[in-house]
């Protein structure tokens, strides 16, 4: 299966880490935010990364080439930030079947398995790994409704007064459908296209999306206190190499 990773995005929000590199080549314990990305994919079963780049791209191309650990890498460039439907059409050339997308600013430790399972054995037209959280944090997200059999019938892209509390968490797989709707879709009242306002025109065209509920945990690194809660977390989970963590805090101390 291919995957998608949105990496083009300037990171204003984690400045000064993004002054001189893109946010996915800030650090998170020891190593890029993008490489946490790749390695949880290539487990997942990646076998192309079809890698979505913008904002000082060289510094993504020039570190992992055209291949992360034997996977290939395709680069394809978003000229103007324009939302994450106009991000995903950059790379609609390269899709050719089922493919997982994943937001390059995530840090996951979470059941990501279980959407690229429930994918293939349903034959659902997309499936998300959704989670709960605090009502007054839900405007921030993609918020979704679900019906009684887990499906869901809709999604409001960071709305005033959410729905529910269920949120997209940045994890996704799609059939190549939902390029056809990214063409249909609309600029938003943010004047971007948004990936929700494609997924909705999925749901209302009959299609099928299944929410899987996140067992686990992710971060969002958006900001520089992202990070370090991402760090933190990944210390908790055993999944930090000491050696590379004490690098990390040599270099932020210089």
């Amino acid at each position: 299966m291919q995957a998608v990773v949105l990496a083009a995005g300037e990171g204003t929000r984690l400045r000064p880490l993004t002054e001189d590199k893109p946010k996915g080549m800030v650090e998170v314990a020891g190593k890029p935010i993008l490489t946490h990305c790749f390695e949880q994919l290539v487990e997942l079963g990646a076998d192309e990364l079809l890698v979505v780049v913008g904002y000082k791209k060289q510094a993504i191309i020039e570190y992992y080439e055209d291949e992360f650990a034997g996977v290939p890498i395709t680069y394809a460039h978003q000229r103007e930030q324009n939302g994450l439907a106009h991000a995903l059409l950059t790379v609609e050339d390269h899709i050719d079947d089922d493919f997982m997308l994943m937001l390059g600013d995530n840090i996951f430790q979470a059941n990501l398995e279980d959407v690229v399972n429930r994918q293939a054995e349903s034959r659902a037209d997309a499936a998300f790994l959704v989670e709960e959280v605090p009502w007054e944090e839900a405007s921030r997200y993609g918020v979704c409704d679900t019906n009684k059999y887990g499906e869901i019938t809709d999604v409001i892209e960071k709305p005033d007064e959410p729905p529910s509390n269920l949120v997209m968490t940045g994890f996704y797989t799609f059939t190549p459908e939902i390029l056809h709707a990214c063409h249909l879709v609309q600029p938003s009242n943010r004047g971007e296209y948004e990936i929700s306002d494609a997924i909705d025109l999925l749901i209302h065209s009959g299609r099928t999306i299944d929410a899987i509920r996140m067992d686990g945990w992710r971060t969002d690194v958006g900001y520089p206190e992202d990070r370090e809660s991402a760090e933190q977390r990944l210390r908790e989970a055993g999944a930090v190499d000491t050696d590379d963590d004490a690098e990390q805090a040599d270099a932020t101390a210089e």
